[in-house]
């Protein structure tokens, strides 16, 4: 058995493209990438891959699903074999272990963890807002640089009260243990000496890819040279900064529209990036770039543009990040800033149309910006230019693709005015060098191990009645199922309650009794119900990654843009594209149009019953059931009003 961690680590480091891409040659087509079947024979491909929602789907042979499940189809393993078997392509230690109460406890655990973080979050937002201190002090801060208050509350920035454990007793006062709040770093304890970590500074959350509150940054307000203006949460269970990008969460997205990712250093930079519309920008808050914070980016996109201060610091940390952003095999830019502007500052000295077009036209290529920073360095020095030289072929020869680095050595000669024979040999030197080195770590043990995949749901005899509508409610339930619907009121409190998407579709099919006849849409209904209630279920996440590889097609094809366009939504030769706007009218409008279907097909089953009854023994069945059919008219008629269509009257 894996643990449930380790399961987490692999499925975020295995990137749906890189991993297919070992078996099918793709071509980026809009946000996603396409490409030829491995799984039937077709000429034309119609095979999708979308980075953004981490899945593949074929549309030509039904198939879809995560990364694991492409193993698993396409390498025949079974579910753990595959999670094996991406382990050892990302570089994951796998220890299996059967689950015992020690594992169940560390999972446990791990949520725990991530429930005391999350309420962390919303302690410190509603502090902001809503306490003195809080407004006076940490809203100020943010106003005074320039902070709006929907990017404030978009990225739930917040504010620790400056006391010494104000937090920490409120947080016990909710029932969470100081182990808990030990363990996250929200608290600090020694012998009979408690304080609260984060006193006195705003707040800036890390959210992980699926958007949960891992981790806290904070930045005092006081003017103390004994105390550190930025401190983050330390390394924890769930927080590991090596492999975390501050605002990947909320870039993730526009990262994958637009192709590119803009890579800054802090938190304010990417505040003030996002205010001027520019939503595609991570920082790799104040640490150095690290290749897991790389990878990360490379999920999304091969174009990486480095933007950091323009001071001597920052030029640095560019040429540093640099070799590393080769190495992983992304393209890179660097927009160099005026002297003593950062990010943030120039974001907001400018106009958004400004800034966006100073980036666009100061973006420089990588070996450009190097060669013009080292020569001005070099000036008229042979041997530093000699130097200079060597650090740009070491840069050159960490690009894996052999037709990049040859276009790279060709500019690099231009430019130097150096053989490309000399520069190709020393490229040559260093990489067989490198190639050495990796063969040290090879050949890891693997065990197959009988899948324990949950078996699949039975086939369905036979044609769905209702598959349009359970279709278009599947998908509705997973892109929105916790959206806000509408409110109504409490007749026994006399307030208001909002309702879910997900919430009021469970509650008026659960109502009504009504069931699939096909197996597989029940059974990712019936799991949906029973995980709805959980406060960070995330649908997409849970039924893409889900052992049963049916459940997985299934989901995948619902969730790819392919599918987005339902003729349900259709009135009047129009399309609302932005259909998460117009829920309130959609959701209950595909819910009377599943009933309507439902009613008819009860209407005709029972006719059907009826015609098999001996009309000449016992009539009581007869009139029970006719007495059944004409109530369900009444619903059908009902229905057909509010729908608009034509009358029943038979």
């Amino acid at each position: 058995m894996i643990d449930q961690s380790t399961v987490e680590r692999i499925m975020d480091a295995a990137d749906i493209v890189e991993v297919v891409q070992d078996f099918v040659s793709l071509k980026r087509r809009g946000v996603n990438y396409l490409g030829n079947c491995p799984f039937h024979n077709e000429k034309t491909p119609s095979f999708t891959v979308s980075p953004s929602k981490q899945i593949y789907k074929c549309f030509g042979c039904g198939k879809g699903g995560s990364s694991v499940n492409f193993i698993m189809e396409h390498e025949h393993l079974s579910y753990f074999e595959s999670l094996k078997f991406l382990a050892k392509k990302f570089h994951i230690d796998v220890v299996e272990e059967e689950e015992s109460p020690e594992i169940i406890a560390q999972r446990n655990r791990h949520e725990s963890l991530m429930i005391v973080s999350n309420y962390a979050r919303e302690y410190f937002s509603n502090f902001l807002y809503n306490e003195n201190e809080g407004r006076n002090v940490g809203l100020s801060y943010f106003k005074e640089r320039g902070i709006r208050d929907d990017i404030i509350k978009k990225f739930q920035l917040g504010y620790c009260p400056d006391q010494k454990d104000l937090f920490t007793q409120a947080a016990q006062k909710q029932g969470y243990r100081m182990e808990f709040l030990e363990e996250t770093g929200l608290s600090i304890k020694r012998d009979d000496w408690v304080r609260d970590r984060f006193s006195g500074r705003v707040i800036f959350p890390f959210h992980n890819l699926a958007g949960r509150v891992i981790a806290f940054g904070g930045r005092v307000l006081k003017t103390d040279p004994k105390v550190a203006k930025y401190l983050n949460s330390p390394e924890s269970e769930i927080y590991h900064k090596s492999k975390v990008l501050y605002g990947i969460y909320f870039a993730k997205n526009a990262i994958t529209r637009s192709d590119k990712c803009y890579l800054v250093e802090g938190y304010t930079d990417v505040l003030s990036m996002h205010q001027s519309g520019i939503e595609n920008v991570v920082a790799s808050s104040g640490t150095s770039l690290t290749a897991d914070q790389i990878r990360m980016i490379k999920r999304f996109t091969p174009n990486i543009t480095i933007i950091y201060d323009g001071d001597n610091a920052g030029i640095k940390a560019s040429i540093r990040g640099i070799d590393m952003v080769l190495e992983e095999g992304i393209n890179v830019k660097v927009v160099p800033l005026p002297e003593g502007e950062d990010p943030d500052s120039f974001a907001r000295s400018m106009s958004s149309s400004d800034l966006i077009a100073y980036i666009a036209t100061h973006e420089t290529d990588f070996i450009r910006f190097k060669t013009q920073l080292l020569l001005k360095e070099a000036d008229n020095d042979p041997i530093a230019r000699a130097k200079l030289i060597s650090d740009i072929v070491k840069s050159i020869s960490v690009i894996p693709d052999a037709i990049t680095r040859s276009v790279y050595i060709r500019e690099c000669s231009n430019m130097l005015d150096v053989s490309e024979d000399i520069i190709y040999e020393e490229v040559g030197k260093l990489k067989s060098k490198v190639s050495e080195d990796n063969k040290v770590q090879e050949k890891r043990e693997a065990a197959r191990v009988a899948s324990v995949a949950r078996p699949s749901a039975e086939p369905l005899v036979g044609k769905n009645p209702c598959d349009v509508e359970e279709k278009a409610l599947l998908r509705i339930m997973l892109r929105y199922y916790s959206h806000d619907l509408f409110s109504v009121v409490n007749e026994e409190t006399g307030k208001a309650e909002t309702i879910k998407v997900g919430q009021y579709i469970v509650a008026e099919i659960e109502n009504d009794g009504l069931r699939s006849v096909d197996p597989l849409y029940q059974l990712v209904f019936d799991e949906f119900k029973e995980h709805c209630d959980e406060e960070f279920f995330n649908p997409e996440r849970f039924f893409v990654q889900h052992d049963n590889r049916e459940v997985c097609n299934l989901v995948s094809g619902l969730l790819v843009d392919k599918y987005t366009e339902s003729t349900m939504w259709k009135r009047k030769g129009s399309f609302v594209e932005d259909e998460h706007e117009i829920l309130h009218l959609l959701v209950p409008k595909l819910i009377e149009e599943y009933k309507f279907r439902q009613v008819k097909q009860m209407i005709s089953g029972m006719m059907k019953k009826i015609g098999t009854i001996d009309p000449s023994g016992d009539l009581t069945q007869i009139m029970e059931l006719q007495t059944v059919i004409t109530n369900l008219k009444k619903v059908e008629k009902e229905l057909s009003k509010k729908l608009g269509k034509r009358a029943v009257t038979s």
